[in-house]
């Protein structure tokens, strides 16, 4: 197809010798007699080029060449001039026209210009081919590699899951062999001591299961408007009778003055119970218990968020490799008592409630898990509502 090519000159005589060479080189020319005809015929035909007089009557040639550049800024436009028109030559350069050619017409120079045209529009042409090649090629690379990690998380989910399940299958074998021993010699601690071993990881497994389900649970917070300090309090009096049991003070410093904030209470609370699970625990662990051994729970107001939690315990405390690994899959330092699905459920909560988690840990010294929930919109004058 012919490429279309709009030619603008006040004097027909020009008009008719340049249409005549320009159908002889290929182009289907269009001609306007104005620079106001033309801009009209521009916008009808949208030609690739245009060849235009720079004096006209009416609008001249330089404000034709800035119309059609606001209209399409990839338009190659060739101004014509006349001796003695060299300054108005240059300065439609300056409003980015493509080149000018002098009158009367060489048939060189046009055939240059109308060249040089050409391969702007070629390599536009070639740079946007490249440019949308690129866009689509980061796309599907970026899809491999989303597709890619979504794999190595699957897979490292499934060699997390089945080493747990090993083990918990290692700790059935161990204590249904103990039991077959008492069994069989007739020892009743045998059978105590195995049947104990079986029970555990019987747990283990229920345990393991509840918390699969409740981390591949898909759902929104409960948001409710609630009073900050009640989850500790509830989380304290569950866990008393467990910290006294093994010597450890558990206590609670609530900053009473918090307003009460929007967050899902049974999803929080769970939360802290875990963190507080854990920092009992650690206090208990035979490899560094010495000394009283403390929990604290803690809440308090904290700069652009409606609550900061804080579990702090002076146990065992963590070695790097297990700060790298904390929020890992199935990762757990608790051995046959853990599952390695706590913390990384409880960040799953905290981040479902656009919250952040974060933790200190030195080893020997002990462990302070922060959580700290967002203020929600309305949430702070709703509150005022509700407490006049």
């Amino acid at each position: 197809m012919a490429r279309k090519i709009l030619l603008v000159d006040d004097e027909e005589g020009i008009r008719k010798v340049l249409s005549i060479s320009l159908e002889d080189s290929g182009y289907q020319v269009f001609s306007a007699k104005s620079g106001e005809e033309a801009l009209d015929l521009f916008r009808e035909i949208k030609p690739p080029i245009v060849l235009t007089d720079i004096k006209m009557p009416g609008m001249d040639g330089i404000q034709l060449l800035r119309r059609v550049k606001e209209d399409a800024p990839d338009t190659e436009v060739i101004m014509i001039t006349g001796h003695g028109d060299m300054g108005l030559a240059i300065q439609s350069l300056k409003f980015d026209a493509t080149d000018f050619i002098t009158k009367p017409i060489n048939d060189e120079a046009l055939e240059i210009a109308l060249k040089r045209a050409n391969e702007r529009i070629y390599l536009r042409k070639q740079l946007r081919e490249y440019t949308e090649n690129l866009e689509r090629l980061v796309e599907e690379k970026t899809k491999q590699l989303l597709e890619a990690e979504r794999l190595a998380a699957v897979g490292q989910t499934v060699a997390g899951l089945a080493h747990t399940i090993k083990n918990i299958a290692s700790g059935l074998t161990g204590g249904g062999f103990v039991l077959e021993k008492g069994i069989e010699l007739n020892q009743r601690q045998y059978l105590i001591n195995g049947w104990q071993m079986i029970r555990g990881n019987v747990e283990r497994i229920k345990r393991m299961a509840l918390d699969l389900l409740n981390f591949a649970k898909q759902r929104e917070p409960d948001y409710q408007l609630c009073d900050p300090n009640a989850p500790l309090k509830e989380v304290l009096q569950l866990m008393l009778p467990r910290s006294q049991e093994y010597g450890v003070e558990l206590q609670l410093e609530s900053d009473d003055r918090l307003p009460k904030a929007w967050f899902d209470p049974e999803a929080i609370q769970a939360c802290i119970l875990d963190l507080t699970t854990n920092a009992i625990d650690a206090c208990i662990d035979f490899n560094c218990a010495s000394g009283t051994r403390t929990v604290l729970l803690r809440s308090r107001q904290s700069d652009g968020w409606a609550v900061e939690y804080r579990v702090e315990d002076n146990g065992c405390g963590m070695d790097d490799d297990t700060k790298a690994r904390v929020f890992q899959n199935f990762f757990s330092t608790k051995g046959s008592q853990g599952t390695g699905l706590g913390l990384m459920i409880t960040k799953k909560i905290v981040d479902e409630h656009g919250g952040a988690i974060t933790f200190e840990s030195e080893k020997g010294k002990g462990t302070k898990f922060i959580i700290k929930l967002p203020l929600r919109a309305g949430a702070t004058e709703e509150a005022r509502k509700n407490e006049s």
